[in-house]
Parts: structure tokens; sequence; C-alpha cells
């Protein structure tokens, strides 16, 4: 009875021990998580970005320099394209022709991330759908993203870069809009690429998501949207009453290249002001 006792009266002792020693390990580890500054991943780190001369992707571009990012800007034309900024090189690549794609990406080596921007929007009615708007789109949207993707993982895996991949989606991959039947359709391609990319490459320790904006306001975008006929439905539907800015968009890039997010794989982060919420 007095040994039963004496343990009784110990047991407050060495669970309170127990719990320090929790305490001390929880800490530790959470020292040990604690990310590093923004600029302090980026710094160095190599990065392509598709589609890179303009909107979004000038944009992204500008962010992972200010970062201390080396960038490889893929344009299409070297025609006509802006001078090449400092830390960066410009590969000029028509990223819908299949072969001469996989070749120029995969010359560039390993890199540690991958913004798959390059887009185009043939605006066509269901009935009025051609085949020039259909092979255009899906092309560059959606079969240009895989090719550029398996040239910049491969390089990956033979280097043992555990990198980051984001491929720039749409909220209207989910949900359709008017006179954009071409175009839903391959940033709904987009999103599954997205996901079947994370279930193969995870396993290699590359993650892959997408960042899907509503109405971005680029240059063109602003145009295009500047019927209020046109853009008054979507934007009563947006909480926040705005549309997007290029800034947004870089910043959930930027989220999903970091370290930040390394527990992010797979997944479609919407930018869009609460428009799907409704």
């Amino acid at each position: 009875m007095f040994k039963m006792m004496g343990f009784l009266s110990k047991l407050p002792h060495k669970i309170a021990g127990q719990n320090m020693a929790v305490n001390i390990m929880s800490r530790s580890m959470a020292c040990k998580n604690v990310p590093q500054k923004m600029e302090d991943y980026f710094k160095n780190k190599k990065i392509i970005v598709t589609g890179s001369c303009a909107g979004m992707g000038e944009k992204i571009t500008e962010r992972l320099l200010d970062l201390g990012a080396f960038v490889y800007a893929v344009v299409e034309k070297e025609e006509g394209a802006a001078k090449a900024l400092p830390r960066t090189k410009q590969i000029f690549c028509d990223v819908s022709n299949w072969e001469d794609t996989y070749k120029k990406m995969y010359d560039i080596g390993p890199v540690h991330g991958l913004v798959n921007n390059a887009g185009v929007a043939v605006i066509e009615p269901f009935f009025e759908v051609t085949e020039h708007g259909w092979d255009k789109t899906l092309n560059v949207n959606a079969r240009a993203l895989v090719r550029v993707s398996q040239a910049v993982a491969r390089n990956m895996i033979d280097a043992g870069i555990k990198g980051s991949i984001v491929n720039i989606s749409s909220t209207i991959s989910t949900r359709a809009i008017p006179d954009h039947t071409t175009y839903c359709a391959s940033k709904g391609a987009v999103n599954q690429i997205t996901r079947t990319m994370a279930i193969e490459l995870g396993k290699c320790g590359i993650r892959t998501n997408s960042v899907n904006p509503t109405v971005v306001l680029t240059r063109m975008g602003k145009i295009a949207w500047s019927d209020p006929a046109k853009s008054e439905p979507i934007m009563k539907r947006i909480p926040l009453g705005r549309f997007a800015e290029t800034d947004d968009i870089a910043n959930a890039v930027i989220f999903m290249l970091s370290d930040y997010s390394t527990m992010v794989n797979g997944t479609s982060l919407v930018v869009d002001g609460g428009f799907l919420a409704g």
C-alpha cells in the first residue's frame, strides 16, 4: 500500500518531466521547420517561365528577379522580343512544336522550378468553334504544358532536385462562361494534367500545382474586358468587387514555388476574390 502511494506521489513529477521533454522537442522541431525568408529561398535558384514576355508571365519574371532568382524566359519569337534583363536568359521556342520544345527545354539543364504560363485564348461560341481555334488553343494551353514539363521534370529527377512546377489554369476550368468553349476545355485539361503530374512526379519529390485566376487585368485583359456588358456579370459574382491584378497571380505562383508550400501538391490555388465561392 505504501509502495503504491509512493509511486503515485512520484507520478506527477514523471508526467511533468515528460511534458517538459515533449515541449522542448516541439520547440526544437518548430525552430527547424521555420521557413527561411522568401529572398533567401529564391536567391540563385533557376526558374523557367514560359510566356514570359507579357502580362502575368512578365510580372512573375519580374518578381522572381527581385527575389534573386535566375530566370530562363521562354519567348515564342526572337523577332520583336524585348531585350533580355540581367539574370535572365531568353529561350526562343514555339511551345506548340512537340519535338523542338522538348529539346530546347531539356538543353537548359536542371532547374529548381517551372511556371507553365504560356497560353492563348481563341474566343469562339460553341457553334462557331473552328478546327484552327480548337487545335491552337489545346496545343498551347494543354499539350505544350505536358511537353515542357516532361523535359524539365526529367532534368530535375536526374539531378536529384525536388522542384516545383506551377501550371497557370483559370476559374473557368470549372465554371464555364459563354463564347469560351475551347479555352474552358483547355484549362479543364490543365487541372487534370496537374493532378496526374502531382501523383506521378510526387514520388520523385517534385510538386505540381496550378494557380487558377479569375479575369486578370493585363494590358490585353483590360482591353478584352472593357465592355461592361461582358465584364459586369462576372464582376457581380466576385465578393471582393474587383478583377485580379498581375501581382495577385505572381504572389500565388511565388508561394507555390517556394519552401512555404512544401506539403502542397496536386492543388488548384484559386485567385478569384470569391468568384467560385457563391
